[in-house]
């Protein structure tokens, strides 16, 4: 790999600010690990949130226009029955973020057209993003 290429990934790195119960998890698979990447017309990017679930976590994903992405939720106190077994098993949270809201906020490396946004919640706990660049730059500047 060459200086230039190195550097070039260096850039997508966008600063990550945690907030609430994800800054406060400090043992096991970190909240809030990011990946980005690009194409010509648009953004993808991929955010691990485990112990987040689907259907209880509130999950909400704001995209301004400067690429500014604001990931906020609810992680669920930790527990779970499972079905056609007569045995009930409570779960302790030792290895996941505690429960509680949490928020994730990133910055794409350009504008964005924020009505052009398809999110995923993974079933492996990532909240996949894709979201089309821009068209007319200076009209957001």
């Amino acid at each position: 790999m060459d200086a230039k290429n190195n550097a070039k990934r260096r850039k997508l790195k966008p600063p990550v600010t945690l907030t609430g119960t994800a800054k406060e998890g400090c043992i096991g698979p970190s909240i809030g690990l990011i990946d980005i990447g690009t194409s010509v017309n648009a953004y993808i990017f991929r955010v691990a949130l485990p112990g987040v679930r689907n259907n209880e976590s509130l999950l909400q994903c704001e995209i301004r226009r400067d690429g500014k992405v604001q990931i906020r939720g609810l992680i669920t106190e930790g527990g779970a029955l499972l079905k056609g077994i007569p045995t009930v098993y409570q779960m302790k949270v030792q290895q996941l973020c505690p429960p509680g809201q949490f928020t994730v906020s990133f910055t794409l490396p350009g504008p964005v057209d924020a009505r052009l946004f398809t999110p995923t919640f993974r079933p492996d706990g990532v909240l996949e993003g894709v979201v089309m660049k821009c068209i007319y730059p200076r009209m957001y500047r």
